[in-house]
């Protein structure tokens, strides 16, 4: 992963030092409330609805054991003993004091990490598939690619007051874990006929109040020329976005009001104007960068004698065979595995993990995968580089841990926003209703039957759960003061990006449980022997599930 050099520390230093003073002096009363605002939004302070909340960075979900064990101090010393992993692979603390803020960062500034960009109207965090560089189905690993933009973007002038936020996920795989088709841009790394590395170019993709499959603007970007692509892409965004109203200020509404031809054709008429300028990347440039994403010490390892290995193992022990099942994915090296961290147990907010848990990974990690942990698009964290015959000893212990449930891909693998526990701007609560359906799905033999299926939970329209690209999608609503849930059907944030229909009128908290039984039994009841959710849903449509559900009791 990327090492920071004196000219980012400095930076970051520097950063620490302004904000300081900036807390300082709207604490004594000589900064209003309106002019903190962005100074606390550009170093991820947030104002919740109980106490400040502060976003740290991962970028592309990179961590180390000393940044891990680095969080867990804070969480310990700075909040109330945990952190939150975001959907955008990010690390919050639902507590900090806001006098307290400043030191924080400055003991993340002393372990390469900081909030700067994390909240505010500029270019966020840089995410990825927290799978690269070990999947089989790669065809590039992203992750140099990821430090470049993220390097371009850090304190760029130009784009630190864009109309709106501004999200950027690239992916290298065959498979979409990056949800590249709901960002303000996303990019797809690709080869040409010829062998060549490029990017397929996808924009105006997004949540929220108003949700958006991307439009492909161009098939294939010469893969040097991606800095000055991004910036024509922002350019034509900065001068025609919206900054009247901030419900339709993000990308998404300039690209369809435009129309995605039209402004595809902006871009590139300002693409050509700035095209081989200083942006222009070199060979030696991305040598640099890839340089810091080598791969790790392998061992040549007898993958078959380890397999069968593996094997016996799992049929002696029935629990570590639907761990392995469920949270261990091939790699692209033999006899290696990458897995995945659950935080996901029934009774603990979805994401959640505390500052002894954080350790505990820290020392498997150390152990076991080369010092490096991932964070997920999912809410969970990865091991990536795990010899298989390792894989009993570190189940165990993630078992003793309490991050071991074998449940990732599954319903009870729960997609879920803060929700009216913490956020301001929340019409319901979220962590409940996660809480609940798992309660109901607490079968762990019935949830494998169900296969594949993704349930994704927000508190309000901002969509920070994704309910607009899961399977199952729950949206909290506020009706005269009461919550409510609207749930949606058929939403996908992989390579056939959809997004998920309303069912109907909304339910009370108490109803959820059942609502979504009902929804997995008339699944269970149409589907054939090869479909997930998603395939029956989209062969036989919402009514079924619409009519199973508003029916009336007889």
């Amino acid at each position: 992963m990327y090492i920071y050099d004196k000219y980012d520390h400095d930076i970051l230093s520097q950063r620490v030092a302004q904000f300081r003073d900036q807390t300082r002096r709207y604490l004594d009363g000589s900064l209003s409330e309106a002019e903190f605002l962005p100074l606390r939004l550009q170093n991820g302070l947030y104002v919740q609805r109980l106490a400040p909340m502060l976003r740290i960075n991962v970028p592309y979900g990179m961590l180390n054991t000393t940044q891990l064990r680095r969080l867990a101090r804070i969480a310990r010393d700075y909040d109330k003993g945990y952190c939150h992993v975001s959907t955008r692979q990010n690390i919050q603390y639902n507590w900090p004091d806001l006098e307290q803020v400043p030191d924080i960062l400055a003991e993340l500034a002393e372990v390469e990490m900081h909030g700067t960009q994390s909240s505010g109207n500029c270019i966020r965090n840089i995410t990825s598939d927290q799978f690269a560089g070990t999947a089989p189905d790669e065809v590039v690993d992203p992750r140099p690619y990821c430090e470049i933009i993220r390097q371009w973007s850090s304190f760029h002038p130009e784009f630190a007051f864009l109309p709106r936020k501004f999200k950027i996920a690239i992916s290298g795989s065959e498979l979409d874990r990056a949800a590249i088709q709901v960002h303000d841009i996303g990019l797809q790394l690709v080869t040409d006929n010829n062998g060549e590395i490029g990017f397929k170019v996808i924009v105006g993709g997004g949540l929220g109040r108003t949700p958006v499959i991307g439009s492909v603007i161009r098939e294939f970007l010469p893969r040097l020329e991606v800095l000055n692509y991004l910036e024509a892409i922002l350019r034509v965004y900065n001068l025609h976005g919206r900054r009247d109203n901030k419900f339709k200020a993000r990308i998404k509404i300039l690209v369809r009001a435009m129309g995605a031809d039209v402004f595809a054709e902006a871009v590139e008429q300002e693409w050509q104007q700035i095209k081989e300028s200083p942006s222009t990347l070199r060979d030696e440039d991305f040598d640099n960068a890839k340089a810091f994403f080598t791969e790790p010490a392998y061992e040549t390892l007898n993958d078959d004698a380890v397999q069968t290995a593996l094997e016996q193992q799992s049929a002696d022990n029935r629990a570590f065979s639907k761990w392995l099942e469920r949270n261990v994915r091939p790699h692209k090296v033999a006899g290696y595995a990458a897995v995945t961290l659950s935080l996901k147990p029934t009774g603990i907010a979805p994401g959640d993990i505390t500052d002894g848990q954080l350790e505990v990974i820290a020392d498997l990690a150390d152990q076991y995968s080369f010092s490096e942990v991932r964070t997920t698009h999912e809410q969970n964290m990865v091991l990536a580089d795990v010899k298989k015959s390792d894989l009993f000893a570190l189940w165990e212990a993630a078992r003793s841990a309490g991050f071991a449930t074998p449940n990732i891909g599954t319903l009870t693998d729960i997609i879920c926003c803060p929700g009216g526990d913490f956020c301001s701007l929340a019409n319901a609560k979220s962590i409940p209703i996660a809480e609940a359906i798992q309660r109901q799905f607490s079968d762990l033999d019935y949830v494998y039957n169900l296969g594949d299926l993704d349930l994704n939970i927000s508190g309000c329209m901002n969509a920070c759960g994704h309910h607009h690209v899961g399977h199952i999608g729950i949206l909290g609503v506020d009706k005269k003061g009461q919550e409510f849930y609207q749930v949606m059907l058929g939403g996908n944030a992989g390579n056939n990006a959809s997004l998920a229909k309303v069912l109907g009128p909304a339910f009370g908290a108490d109803d959820m449980p059942q609502v979504v039984q009902k929804v997995v039994d008339v699944f269970l009841e149409n589907r054939t022997d090869e479909e997930l959710f998603i395939d029956t849903y989209q062969r036989i449509g919402i009514t079924p599930f619409k009519e199973r559900v508003y029916a009336k009791a007889s």
